[in-house]
């Protein structure tokens, strides 16, 4: 039997037909599916790199990308960005400084980077065990805020409740409530699309607060450390690793993040519990 066609793919996914068997019934029909194509970043007519992601709010993740992987110090070393479609994907022609130039041709990558991997290619220990500055002072947040973002970012992933196969991270206010989400099959895509989002936003990294919908890895700590975020809750766990970077530059890191609970790994100070003050 066949079931009725889904509705329109929203932008990031694409149909494809599926045979589909439940309870020993078959069915037939389109099924949404998170696109995922080969994003090629290159920095004044070099090639950087190569991530697999979804191909949406390109230029959020061409300005959060070049951020948090130090290709630039501030928004304003973006000189210009192409996005050119090619046959096998897409192409990010960034324009930098020429200083900057010179010190990634000096630094180097490899050319290929997975849709879960934050520093593949990366060619010297220094440069993945890097320390961001410490960051600001930022918010205290509450149980009551958390709980908040954590009700929204489950309702504002539409790509993922289209799909099922995308991660999300979003930024929150003092209060809990989102204000800017990015969804990409990679979750330090969809993080380097929120970072850039921020920039392009002008919002105060450290006026609130990030969640994500992945684990908190050593990569996601660096990504949101570097770029002025104080607080980072993940509805998975952290690794030792981003723990210790946490400590070392003042970032609140929080993992298990659940309507029930949390727990709070570093810098518990900016994390209020129920009590509505610092613990």
């Amino acid at each position: 039997m066949s079931a009725p066609p889904p509705a329109e793919a929203p932008p990031g996914a694409v149909t494809r037909p599926v045979a589909r068997w439940r309870e020993g019934r078959l069915q037939q029909y389109g099924d949404q599916i998170a696109e995922e194509v080969p994003v090629a970043i290159s920095c004044n007519g070099e090639h950087f790199a190569v991530m697999m992601a979804t191909p949406v709010q390109l230029e959020d993740f061409a300005l959060g990308f070049a951020l948090s992987e130090g290709l630039i110090a501030a928004p304003q070393e973006l000189l210009d960005l192409q996005i050119q479609p090619r046959l096998e994907g897409v192409e990010l022609q960034l324009q930098i400084p020429s200083d900057r130039a010179q010190a990634l041709a000096a630094r180097g990558r490899r050319l290929e980077g997975r849709s879960g991997c934050g520093l593949c290619g990366s060619r010297q220990l220094d440069e993945v065990l890097r320390t961001p500055a410490p960051v600001g002072a930022g918010i205290v947040v509450t149980a009551a805020a958390l709980d908040a973002a954590l009700a929204q970012l489950a309702a504002g992933q539409s790509l993922a409740a289209a799909t099922g196969a995308t991660h999300a991270a979003a930024w929150a206010g003092a209060d809990g409530r989102i204000h800017l989400l990015r969804e990409d099959v990679g979750r330090h895509n969809a993080l380097d699309k929120l970072i850039g989002a921020l920039q392009r936003s002008r919002i105060a990294a450290d006026a609130g607060f990030a969640v994500v919908t992945s684990r908190a890895s050593y990569e996601m700590a660096l990504k949101a450390a570097a770029a002025g975020i104080s607080v980072l809750a993940a509805i998975s766990a952290p690794t030792a690793l981003a723990i210790a970077l946490a400590e070392n530059c003042g970032l609140t890191l929080i993992g298990f993040a659940r309507p029930d609970g949390c727990a709070v790994y570093s810098h518990a100070g900016r994390y209020a519990g129920n009590r509505g003050g610092a613990a």
